[in-house]
């Protein structure tokens, strides 16, 4: 059981710091290098700080749970 709790703080870490490095870096701090990239009409910059955080994040939500369901089948396979 310790190890599930060690792979499922493991998987967070991972996919927060995905979600911080796509929301704050490509969103803040990179916004005026991705701005001279258009992406449907708009700078690239622009899209990540409106609307490309929201959608990076809802799907490493849908990730998430793919990694969480595969983690609790092979935990259940070990306590067999």
């Amino acid at each position: 059981m310790n190890s599930y709790w060690k792979t499922n703080l493991k998987y967070v870490g991972i996919l927060l710091t995905i979600w911080f490095l796509v929301s704050f870096g490509f969103g803040v701090l990179l916004v005026d290098e991705l701005d001279s990239i258009r992406f449907g009409g708009f700078k690239l910059g622009f899209w990540f700080a409106q609307q490309g955080a929201i959608y990076v994040f809802v799907v490493l939500i849908f990730v998430y749970v793919f990694l969480m369901n595969r983690l609790d089948k092979r935990e259940e396979a070990a306590q067999r």
